[in-house]
């Protein structure tokens, strides 16, 4: 069998920071897994960054949120590109409403959110669940899409979950990396050379998408990826423990991590991923 020697690329602010080569994976074998993504709007859209908010919420009130949530839920997708509503089930602080947005540019940030803050819907909301909350965050990230699409994936802009499937969990990995202009260019080399071998072991699990941040705490990187449920989940890790590139590349990656952090949520009823 002919063997293809590549590794997942990336282009970050439209620089690549390096080429493929190096990683050995069968080219015979190797099945792009976009066979099941399908786009969650007009194919012609490419999110160019991503904004990712978490709030805090007050335990005493957690309940009353999410249910205004959810009432409200048509409202925020009508004003906002939102991808992905989610509570953390474990893995870290609870109660914590986390949503991730796509934009275009900063010019469809700034649009879209003046607008909204116009809408006595959404002025009703914020409101009724003012206190709520005990904390706000909001980060900025770009994707690495380059690599994902060197990898067979199409990345946040061709996600969506199949309307016919139920729920299922989404388990973030974030990385905080050591400090360094250098850090998350090598994160992701490494990260492209092992992510083939752990594609062709693991069939489950579902790479939605990989962000590094560019506005907030920088060098942090999030891998989001989507289990049909806990058990998958357990699979897809005993799946990569026999991905021997992968292992490889965690290990070097490993020496780049100040902090590594594992979360799994479960998206509420108005995300748009489910």
């Amino acid at each position: 069998t002919k063997m293809l020697r590549r590794v997942c690329g990336l282009r970050r602010n439209g620089s690549f920071f390096f080429r493929n080569n190096n990683t050995t994976t069968n080219e015979a074998s190797f099945t792009p897994r976009n066979a099941y993504i399908t786009s969650i709007s007009d194919a012609s859209s490419e999110f160019k960054f991503f904004e990712m908010r978490k709030y805090s919420l007050k335990p005493e009130h957690a309940a009353l949120y999410w249910s205004e949530l959810s009432e409200a839920g048509d409202i925020r997708r009508k004003l906002l590109p939102l991808l992905l509503f989610l509570n953390p089930d474990t893995g870290g602080k609870l109660n914590v409403a986390t949503h991730l947005y796509g934009y275009k540019d900063h010019s469809e940030r700034d649009n879209r959110r003046a607008a909204a803050m116009k809408s006595q819907e959404w002025l009703n909301f914020l409101s009724k669940t003012k206190k709520c909350i005990s904390e706000m965050e909001s980060t900025i990230y770009v994707e690495a899409t380059d690599l994902l699409e060197n990898c067979g994936l199409g990345g946040a802009s061709r996600f969506s979950t199949p309307i016919d499937k139920a729920m299922g969990v989404y388990e973030m990995r974030k990385y905080k990396l050591k400090l360094g202009y250098t850090t998350v260019p090598e994160f992701l080399r490494y990260y492209g050379q092992g992510l083939p071998s752990k594609l062709q072991a693991d069939p489950e699990a579902k790479l939605v998408t990989l962000l590094y941040s560019d506005v907030g705490p920088l060098n942090e990187v999030y891998e989001i990826w989507r289990h049909v449920d806990t058990s998958a989940m357990t699979r897809s890790r005993e799946a990569a423990r026999e991905a021997i590139e992968w292992r490889k590349s965690i290990a070097s990656i490993a020496e780049l991590a100040h902090d590594f952090t594992n979360t799994i949520y479960k998206p509420v009823d108005i995300s748009n991923w489910k």
